[in-house]
């Protein structure tokens, strides 16, 4: 039987689509040479993984030296609490040291580096400017190009993207939760990242370091991610990596987005919302990874958002809601930190939600500077992109 153009096409189409995503750890043929006889350090978490082996098991099976590991927020083993202090330690398996890049220090000192040729970065991302994985990326680099030592990075998939949104960083409000003028959801994975960064010249230094990135295989910016191991204690499912872009703004509000329940960044809520409108409820409890989660033991109002169907958007429709139905004083949502403007990114989306302003205008107020960068970023690419918006 003869097959029709357009049958072929689909077959060959369908079964490159479905062509598992193969991360850079995992092709150690291209990248285990480039290792060996060097002293290395390692940034890695829980997530650092080849197959079934962690990543620095693997190296060590390979015969490669491991002289430290770097750890970024959430520690070594995904464990800690969000902004939890950590300290430098030693592995109790590999007996190698561990310096906290989320403790005293959020950057490698010259000390740390000392000896070192070659430093590989291997770690989850989901592709948020707040996530905070790219800002360790960012201290590494900077202190790597000081040392005059290279970085190898291992890249991987990015959950979220396939779009790119929401408001550009405004210097003034650079902090550890956003580094650089990008969007919330700025499309581009951690070697992508990187690359921008240097190119860009957005790193604090004169030298800039030398960057090798070992692409995924099967992966573009209109891939299907599942990610595997959580990335973090409180993004346990592919939902809640979908939805925390838009949710994790409720961090800087009087509004819990779950910690403490099953079900983090999966729903939203607070004693002090309008039970009318927002019938869910759930009371958040001390778990591992939320040991002290915000409005622990008091019963919440809100909603469940686990068969929620996401959209390629940064959604600031779930704050607009919460704060309609906000019981208290207005005055009140917001917590008095201003770290929700730090996550927004500017002082102007707070004012806006304040004053009524429609969603639309909301979007109109950014999408100047979001196309500015959306230019920037296809200079950076390493994954076919399809026209993405």
């Amino acid at each position: 039987m003869r097959l029709s153009f357009f049958t072929l096409f689909y077959i060959v189409y369908f079964s490159c689509w479905a062509q598992e995503i193969i991360p850079g750890a995992d092709r150690g043929d291209v990248y285990l040479s480039k290792l060996k006889s060097k002293n290395i350090a390692v940034a890695c978490n829980h997530t650092s993984v080849v197959g079934d082996l962690h990543l620095i098991d693997y190296l060590l099976t390979k015969k490669i030296r491991i002289d430290k590991i770097f750890a970024p927020e959430h520690g070594f083993r995904g464990e800690a609490d969000a902004g939890a202090y950590l300290k430098s330690e030693v592995d109790q398996k590999t007996g190698i040291a561990i310096k906290s890049l989320y403790g005293k220090n959020f950057k490698p000192s010259s000390q740390d580096l000392k000896g070192i040729d070659l430093v590989v970065f291997d770690i989850q991302d989901v592709g948020v400017r707040f996530y905070t994985y790219i800002s360790t990326l960012q201290y590494i680099l900077e202190a790597c190009g000081e040392a005059n030592i290279p970085v190898l990075i291992l890249d991987r998939p990015n959950p979220n993207g396939h779009y790119v949104d929401g408001p550009v960083l405004e210097a003034k409000h650079k902090s550890f939760v956003g580094m650089q003028p990008i969007p919330v959801v700025y499309g581009m994975t951690i070697g992508e990242y990187a690359q921008m960064l240097v190119g860009e010249k957005w790193l604090q230094m004169k030298s800039y370091p030398k960057i090798d990135i070992i692409k995924c295989l099967n992966y573009s910016h209109t891939s299907k991610v599942h990610v595997k191991i959580p990335p973090s204690p409180n993004l346990k499912t592919d939902q809640a990596i979908r939805l925390y872009p838009s949710l994790c703004l409720f961090e800087g509000t009087d509004i819990s987005v779950g910690r403490g329940t099953e079900t983090p960044f999966e729903l939203f809520g607070s004693p002090r919302l309008d039970a009318k409108f927002l019938k869910d409820t759930f009371t958040p409890i001390p778990r591992k990874g939320a040991s002290a989660p915000f409005l622990v033991n008091q019963l919440c109002y809100g909603q469940k958002l686990h068969n929620y169907e996401t959209e390629s958007k940064f959604d600031i429709g779930f704050v607009l809601q919460a704060y309609k139905f906000y019981l208290d004083e207005k005055k009140n949502f917001f917590l008095p930190s201003l770290f929700f403007d730090n996550l927004a990114g500017n002082s102007t989306l707070r004012w806006q939600i304040i004053n009524g302003k429609s969603e639309q205008d909301m979007r109109a107020s950014w999408s100047k500077d979001l196309e500015k960068f959306k230019k920037i970023r296809k200079r950076y690419l390493l994954y076919s992109d399809f026209g993405n918006k």
